[in-house]
């Protein structure tokens, strides 16, 4: 095989994957990339673009075949650098576009988004508000889904605060990841001014941007809910109140992981764990990979989470 020849194989490979990698995220989700933020679909479609120009490319240069007119060797190393180069990039882009595929919720968590006579559910392009009917909440929390998970698998676990009276906002993540915008808390908390009281929170990495949040703007957050998740930095000093959730099966965030970051905490935190408990019963997205083996029916362990949730909300709108 000439250079010239496993050049265009490469390029073949290369933009086959481009194509397949978004169509696969796509026919493996349903719908889900519709409802998650805009920027998951934008990488997909760019990447699919790639694939198409990248094939395009392939195609012209076959065309051309011996016709070409053969470059200097100065010229000859410097594509061949470009092209190397250029390799890298595509392949780190649809393997990106492949990993950020979202766990999608299942028909439990999309039955808890249909809205009915005691909540009002919204979707925005920048979350799903889960809206009290019936009264002006005064307490609300913002909350950070998991990294990749499907925001509207949170529905299980959130609604059921805004049925207690609670103004609930599941944010929607650039790529699904929350630290790609730590200070997306703050444009929910504006959009919602007659909400007096706020708490942020999250599930997993969720909950690190949450925390990181709470920690830097404790003079407009007054709680902080950690599920399965903790601090990455110290926050013992921020004026907030504090309760983490953790499953005692979590194969991902584990206990050990939970009561390592205790300290950095405020010392008024509070600790509640899950008996039973696994990753990805806070929310309803299936099994993880790398998560343990429940011990509990998920229903049971949500039952317990919820409770914890509302205790904190409680407490903070008591606060006030």
């Amino acid at each position: 095989m000439t250079p010239r020849t496993a050049g265009l194989a490469l390029r073949l490979v290369l933009g086959v994957a481009l194509l397949a990698s978004p169509a696969w995220v796509v026919l493996s989700t349903g719908d889900a990339v519709a409802h998650q933020h805009r920027a998951l679909a934008a990488l997909l479609a760019a990447t699919a673009v790639a694939g198409l120009a990248l094939l395009a490319t392939v195609l012209l240069r076959l065309r051309r075949g011996a016709d070409r007119v053969p470059a200097r060797r100065d010229r000859r190393v410097l594509r061949a650098v470009a092209a190397g180069v250029g390799s890298v990039l595509l392949a780190v882009l649809a393997g990106a576009a492949a990993w950020l595929r979202p766990f999608p919720a299942t028909d439990a968590a999309l039955d808890a988004l249909r809205a009915d006579d005691a909540v009002d559910v919204r979707e925005s392009a920048g979350w799903y508000a889960f809206v009290p009917r019936g009264t002006a909440p005064t307490a609300g929390l913002v909350y950070s889904p998991g990294a990749r998970v499907d925001v509207r698998a949170t529905a299980t676990v959130l609604r059921p605060l805004a049925e207690a009276g609670y103004l609930v906002v599941a944010l929607k993540e650039p790529l699904g990841i929350a630290l790609t915008s730590p200070g997306q808390s703050a444009s929910a908390i504006a959009a919602f001014d007659g909400v007096e009281r706020w708490a942020v929170g999250g599930h997993s990495l969720g909950g690190v941007a949450a925390a990181s949040f709470a920690a830097g703007h404790d003079d407009v957050v007054d709680g902080l809910l950690l599920h399965a998740s903790y601090p990455l930095g110290d926050m013992r000093d921020a004026d907030v109140l504090v309760t983490s959730v953790r499953g005692s099966r979590d194969g991902l965030t584990t206990a050990e992981d939970v009561e390592a970051s205790r300290a950095d905490l405020p010392a008024s935190a509070t600790v509640v764990e899950v008996p039973g408990a696994v990753h990805a019963f806070f929310a309803d997205y299936g099994p993880q990979p790398g998560d343990g083996e429940p011990a509990v029916p998920r229903a049971d362990a949500q039952a317990e989470i919820v409770a914890a949730s509302l205790a904190l909300l409680d407490a903070v709108a008591a606060a006030g």
